[in-house]
C-alpha cells in the first residue's frame, strides 16, 4: 500500500486544542440520542451538508464528531443536516437520497458497507454532489477520503502489546469484516508481529472479524478461544474499545482481567478507565473534534469548489483496491497509563471519570 502525505496532516492528539436504519424522523436506541434532526428549511443556507451515519448509537458519534462537524459547517456559513442507517446497509442507501432530496449538495458518509454503499455514493456524485467518504473507506476516486492513519493504528496497538508480550498466544479480535478499517488495521498488526509469528515466538491461536463491531460478540469470540485454549492466552489484540471491553468480560470471568494485556482505540470513557484500573493496556485516542472538524471544513470548500483535489490538506492515497483517492488521513495517539494526563488536560474525560475505583498512588495521572 501506498501513502503520500501532505505535509499539512493534522497531528492529532486534542494538544493543539486547550480544551482526543432508520429514516432521518426517527429516534436512534435510547442508548444514545437521535442525530441532530435539522433540515435545510429550517436554516437555509446555499451549502447545504448532509451527514449519513451508519450506527449513531456509539459512543463517538453523538459525543465528539457530530458536534465538530456541525459547528464547523455552520461557522462556514452552511446548513446541517443529518439521519442514521442504525447499521442497515439498505437504509443508508436511501438515506443518501433522502438527505440529497432535502437540498444536501455536499454529503459526508460514515458507511456501514464501504462496498454496498458505493452505487448510492456514485449516483450522488454523478448529481454533482460532492462525497466524503468520513472515517471509512469507500473506493471511489471521486470522493474524498477522511480518517485517522488507521493502519498506524494498528502498529500502534501492538507494538504495546508486543513490548509486553513479545512470545507467546496471541488471539486477534478484528472489526466488522465489511469495513475496511477492520484490515488496515490488521495489517498494522503484521508489520509489528509479523516476523515472530514467522519466527514462532507468536502462536495466533484465534481470529476472527466481528459483526458491527459489537462488544457481545467480541465477548463471545474471546470465551471461545479461552475454551479452546484452555486459557493459554497471554495477548489479545482488539481492534476497538467496545470489543476490548467484551474481551475483558470473558477474561475477568476466568480470572485473567489485567492479567492478559488487551489493546484498543476511541479513546472510549470507559476503555480510558480499564486503563487507568490496569485492564487494558491501551487505547488509541483518535480525536473526534479534530475529524469533525476537518471534514465540516472540507464540506464548505466542496461547497465553493466540487474538486477533491483542491481541498487544502489532502494528497493520493492508493487503496487495497488500487483506486488512487484524494484523502487526508490524521495521525493517532497511543493513551497509557503513563501519559493518561493527556486526555484529561485537553478536556476528553474528567480526572474523576478516568480515575474511578483507582487506588491511590498507583496512577500517576490519578493522584
Amino acid at each position: 500500500m501506498k501513502v503520500q502525505r501532505a505535509a499539512s496532516v493534522l497531528l492529532v492528539a486534542g494538544l493543539a486544542l486547550a480544551a482526543c436504519g432508520g429514516d432521518d424522523d426517527t429516534t436512534s436506541a435510547t442508548t444514545a440520542p437521535a442525530p441532530t434532526e435539522t433540515t435545510a428549511a429550517d436554516t437555509g443556507g446555499d451549502c447545504v451538508v448532509g451527514v449519513s451515519f451508519n450506527n449513531y448509537q456509539e459512543e463517538r458519534w453523538a459525543k465528539w464528531d457530530e458536534p465538530a462537524i456541525k459547528a464547523a459547517v455552520e461557522a462556514g456559513g452552511g446548513t446541517y443536516i443529518s439521519n442514521d442507517a442504525k447499521s442497515s446497509v439498505e437504509t443508508q442507501a436511501s438515506n443518501l437520497e433522502n438527505l440529497i432530496s432535502q437540498g444536501a449538495n455536499v454529503l459526508i458518509v460514515l458507511a456501514q458497507d464501504g462496498t454496498a454503499i458505493k452505487p448510492a455514493v456514485t449516483a450522488a456524485l454523478d448529481q454533482g454532489v460532492p462525497v466524503i467518504a468520513y472515517d471509512r473507506l469507500i473506493e471511489d476516486a471521486n470522493a474524498l477520503y477522511l480518517t485517522f492513519d488507521n493502519i498506524e493504528v494498528g502498529r500502534i496497538e501492538a507494538r504495546a502489546i508486543f513490548e509486553k508480550v513479545p512470545t507467546g498466544n496471541y488471539v486477534i479480535i478484528k472489526g466488522n469484516s465489511a469495513d475496511a478499517n477492520a484490515d488496515f488495521l490488521r495489517e498494522g498488526y503484521e508489520d509489528v508481529i509479523g516476523e515472530a509469528v514467522t519466527a514462532g515466538d507468536i502462536t495466533i491461536v484465534g481470529e476472527t472479524y466481528t459483526d458491527n463491531w459489537a462488544p457481545e460478540n467480541a465477548q463471545a469470540s474471546m470465551e471461545q478461544f479461552l475454551t479452546a485454549n484452555d486459557n493459554d492466552i497471554q495477548a489479545v489484540l482488539s481492534e476497538n474499545d467496545g470489543m476490548a471491553g467484551g474481551v475483558i468480560a470473558a477474561l475477568d470471568a476466568q480470572g485473567l482481567a489485567g492479567v492478559v494485556p488487551v489493546s484498543g482505540q476511541d479513546a472510549e470513557l470507559a476503555a480510558l478507565n480499564r486503563v487507568a484500573l490496569g485492564t487494558q493496556t491501551l487505547t488509541v485516542w483518535k480525536d473526534s473534534r479534530v475529524l469533525g472538524k476537518t471534514a465540516g471544513e472540507a464540506a464548505i470548500a466542496l461547497c465553493a469548489d466540487p474538486t477533491v483535489a483542491n481541498v487544502p490538506g489532502t494528497a493520493i492515497f492508493t487503496t487495497p483496491g488500487g483506486v488512487d483517492m484524494t484523502s487526508n488521513l490524521l495521525a493517532p495517539q497511543p493513551i497509557m497509563q503513563d501519559n493518561l494526563d493527556l486526555v484529561i488536560d485537553a478536556g476528553w474525560i474528567s480526572k474523576e471519570d478516568a480515575c474511578a475505583g483507582v487506588t491511590a498512588g498507583t496512577v500517576a495521572a490519578c493522584d
